[in-house]
């Protein structure tokens, strides 16, 4: 298991100790001496953009920095003060941001970063200021995973609340934001009118109608799977048509029978449970809008070089 920013710390600060180092050489050896298994070595932050341990090791290391333990002379690369290494000769049994506030100067940046105001400055004990024990990049995260599900749930409620031919729609919709089906009006004019037993309607892979892909749309509240039976009576209409591939879309869930049936088939049936389908839906804006947009911004290193 991957420590949190807090407790890796002191060790971050041990290795910087024994001369320059970077966040990459640093990771490696907490790595090692942790045990850290291959996966858990390269397991990315939810937004998929870093590594877990090395954004811990990095704000780590930017924390005891403005606490004036730690120093950068270079482009990435950092080592331990005489203030940090006199606080190793004191063996403490952690760092962590508790044990910074004792500094003036890191109480200071906490007051200019807006969290602490200056009257809990001066009358906070250290542990009162103590953060929690995840990054700012994960806080960030989890706030959209949070926003995310709950965005989720409320599609997936109002597509329930609406009619069968609104639930062709949607699908029609999102077919076609992801590049299915030519247009609008092609795409609509094939959904919901096959009547091919099993098979909802079929749309074009491509927008020149190469090859086609039929269509099973389920509207199931939640608790009541697709089941095996289902699945097979779609698959069974495909093959009676000499189709290949299938998509079958449900706004519930597929039992596990019939997910392991689809796995071995010599057709290519994709089943889009409701979770799925919601989250489709979200990443090519059908039924959601963007409403707030915030950029964060990192240093350019390049433009502070000297090469």
């Amino acid at each position: 298991m991957i420590p949190d920013y807090q407790t890796l710390m002191l060790p971050v600060l041990r290795l910087a100790a024994k001369g320059e180092t970077r966040v990459a050489d640093v990771a490696e050896r907490i790595a090692d001496e942790l045990g850290l298994k291959p996966e858990e070595r390269d397991q990315l932050l939810p937004s998929g953009r870093q590594r877990l341990l090395h954004n811990r090791i990095h704000w780590a290391k930017f924390y005891m920095s403005k606490a004036g333990l730690i120093a950068s002379p270079a482009r990435g690369r950092f080592f331990a003060t005489d203030k940090g290494r006199a606080l190793l000769a004191t063996a403490p049994e952690r760092i962590d941001v508790s044990l910074l506030m004792r500094e003036p100067v890191f109480r200071e940046f906490y007051r200019n970063e807006g969290v602490l105001t200056e009257d809990e400055v001066a009358s906070a004990k250290p542990s009162e200021a103590t953060p929690g024990t995840t990054t700012p990049e994960e806080q960030i995260d989890a706030a959209h995973a949070a926003l995310t599900a709950a965005l989720r749930d409320e599609l997936l409620e109002r597509i329930l609340s609406n009619s069968p031919t609104f639930f062709e729609q949607l699908i029609v919709d999102l077919l076609v934001a992801m590049g299915y089906g030519g247009s609008h009006k092609d795409a609509a004019a094939q959904l919901g009118r096959s009547g091919d037993g099993g098979v909802d309607g079929i749309v074009n892979e491509d927008r020149l109608g190469l090859d086609r892909i039929y269509v099973q749309a389920k509207r199931y509240v939640p608790g009541n799977p697709v089941g095996r039976p289902d699945v097979n009576g779609f698959v069974g209409s495909l093959v009676g048509l000499g189709a290949t591939k299938g998509v079958f879309v449900t706004t519930s869930t597929f039992s596990q029978p019939a997910r392991d049936y689809v796995k071995h088939l010599a057709q290519r049936i994709i089943l889009i449970d409701g979770r799925e389908l919601a989250d489709l839906m979200i990443e090519h804006d059908v039924g959601v809008r963007g409403y707030r947009a915030v950029e964060f911004k990192r240093l350019d290193e390049d433009f502070f070089s000297d090469e």
